[in-house]
Order: structure tokens, then sequence, then C-alpha cells
């Protein structure tokens, strides 16, 4: 299993960046490829265009409140899964640790594109893309 690690500081509240992680309406506001993301309880179906092909995933979501952790991983589809620990900076300012699980196979099949350390690569821009999307959508719905 593949792991990467990436983190963003973004200017609002812990509280406000927990409730926007936790709308899985917005997901396709700043996770690229997610087309339709709708909660039934614990699992989050989506729709996606994965390798331009539309496909649907679900994920279990698995939260610890009292720490702010978001632990999620697929019960559908390609084996992913990952985690979002969220830390207080200060009252205004929380940062993000996202942490993303992959084979690289598994993306490959699922995806398409490229493979070794271009794929490493692809992967790392992505969830910082994700990230920098997340960190404007939360910003300016303050």
């Amino acid at each position: 299993m593949s792991t990467l690690e990436e983190h963003i500081d973004i200017g609002v509240p812990l509280e406000t960046a927990w409730e926007c992680l936790h709308r899985a309406e917005s997901y396709p506001q700043f996770v690229d490829g997610v087309r339709e993301a709708r909660a039934e309880g614990e699992v989050t179906h989506l729709d996606v265009d994965a390798g331009g092909r539309a496909q649907e995933y679900e994920i279990e979501i698995l939260d610890r409140p009292q720490d702010k952790v978001m632990r999620w991983r697929t019960t559908s589809g390609p084996e992913l899964a990952g985690t979002f620990s969220l830390l207080p900076i200060d009252g205004e300012h929380t940062r993000i640790q996202a942490r993303f699980e992959y084979r690289p196979g598994t993306i490959t099949e699922a995806f398409g594109g490229p493979k070794g350390f271009a794929q490493a690569s692809a992967i790392e821009r992505g969830v910082r893309s994700d990230l920098e999307q997340f960190k404007e959508l939360v910003e300016q719905g303050r």
C-alpha cells in the first residue's frame, strides 16, 4: 500500500472546516472527478468520472469527533482509504492533514493514467489541488 500525506492551513475555525468536510453534497466542488455525492448514514455514494468513464463508488466514513479525525475507505470500487485530521492553529485558523492510502495498480486499473513515479506525482498534484479547492470553498463560505 502506498501512502501520500499533505496538509494545508485554512482561515476558518476548526468547527467550520469540520462541518464543511462532512457535507457530502459539496464534494463535487472540491474533489476532482466527483460529479455528485450524497450521504446515507455512514455511507456516501459518489458518482465519479474515472478515466473518462462514469462510475459509482461507495465510501464508509468513520469519525472520531472528539479528535476531529475523519477516516474513510471505499466499500465498492478500487481499494482506497484515508484520513483527514483537523488541528486548531488558533481560533480562526485550522490545519488539515490529509492521508491517502492506495495500491498503485488499483489506481491505474480504475482511473487510467501513468504508472510508477509519474503516478505518484499525479496523485500528489491531485490531492494538493483538492485541498486548495477545499480551502477556497470553506473560506468563501464564511
